[in-house]
């Protein structure tokens, strides 16, 4: 256990019986492990009280300053059951550097990147058993958040702040190639607004957006800019990739989107699948061409809970369309499977992405 964060264990954790039921068919963010990390930072004092504890409610006071002004930051990464037993994370780094932006951005107090790997490290050698078997694409998803804990009407940034992670065993998010709601009512982000940024706000003001899609028989929302120059950004949990006839693989430039860890790490997979990574402005009717005309061959989603996730059409207002012949692509199916390789330990991890924990 890191000396950074000493581990209290609980004393009522989930009869072993019931954890494996749950292990068997895991629904991803239905049911947590019995431990927590947490710290906690004031103005005066900085970051302490680091600790592994059990998993337990929050008491919090009803002026507490989340509750009212939104003030709150999150993160999402994995850990993996490789064949021999051992566990790994994925490109953990990259989302503690995240983590510390979003931050940042939120005028929430930075947490080192030890720290952040510390207390990630720390739930799961604790939780070691909450891990699931190698097959398939189970994981172990880990959640660390942020929040001004301020019991403070006004609106200041925070001088007291509550820092804690949290995990739940997971399965596939998505079992089959989706359809995108091009919302043309809402936008996620704009400029110098906090689309980069990761925070619980950003989520909930796109809900009433992904109701939209579900009325109208989609598994997503697709936004759209925010100045009306029917630009593509993402989608309402993933960014968005695109592969051309010509070998190229095109996703949004980053500045009003999330700079997304499986985004990151698609874009440098590419060459070796043949394709050469592109980022820029990608417009919608760039894409309903594109579709039409055959040179846009296949579109997937990426992200954290999705890994590489199909998108075999699109609806709008008034239109729908789809990709290729409306099934998941050759590319999406071979990435997808050599990502997951990749993290669960069954391909070579010739970038250094993995991080053994135990």
């Amino acid at each position: 256990m890191s000396a950074g964060f000493p581990l209290s264990r609980t004393d009522r954790p989930v009869p072993e019986s019931e954890r494996a039921r749950i292990l068997a068919e895991p629904v991803f963010g239905s049911h947590f492990t019995d431990h927590m990390a947490s710290a906690a930072w004031t103005a005066q004092d900085g970051w302490h009280d680091r600790r592994i504890r059990p998993l337990e409610p929050f008491s919090l006071h009803p002026g507490t300053a989340v509750l009212h002004y939104a003030q709150e930051i999150f993160e999402g990464l994995k850990a993996y059951r490789h064949a021999d037993g051992s566990v790994w994370l994925f490109r953990p780094e990259a989302n503690a550097r995240r983590f510390a932006r979003s931050a940042r951005r939120l005028a929430l107090p930075e947490l080192p990147a030890a720290d952040f790997l510390a207390g990630v490290e720390g739930l799961i050698r604790a939780d070691e058993s909450w891990v699931p078997p190698s097959d398939g694409e189970r994981s172990l998803y880990l959640r660390p958040f942020m929040f001004a804990a301020d019991p403070f009407l006004g609106l200041r940034p925070a001088t007291q702040v509550v820092y804690a992670v949290i995990a739940t065993p997971s399965g596939s998010y998505y079992s089959h190639g989706i359809t995108l709601w091009v919302s043309d009512r809402y936008t996620r982000a704009a400029r110098g607004g906090t689309g980069a940024a990761k925070c619980g706000a950003n989520y909930a003001a796109g809900l009433a957006a992904e109701i939209d899609a579900r009325e109208h028989g989609c598994d997503q929302v697709l936004y759209l800019d925010s100045e009306g120059e029917g630009t593509l950004e993402e989608s309402g949990t993933m960014n968005l990739c695109l592969v051309t006839s010509g070998g190229e693989l095109i996703t949004p430039a980053l500045g009003t989107i999330l700079d997304g860890v499986t985004r990151d790490s698609v874009l440098t997979l590419a060459a070796g699948f043949g394709l050469a990574p592109v980022e820029r402005t990608v417009t919608l009717d760039e894409l309903r061409r594109g579709a039409a005309d055959g040179t846009i061959t296949e579109v997937f989603a990426v992200g954290t809970a999705v890994v590489v996730t199909p998108v075999v059409a699109f609806k709008g207002e008034g239109y729908e369309f789809v990709i290729g012949d409306g099934t998941p692509g050759k590319q999406t199916t071979t990435m997808r499977k050599h990502l997951l390789d990749i993290q669960h330990g069954r391909a070579e991890d010739s970038f250094g992405w993995m991080r053994r924990v135990l």
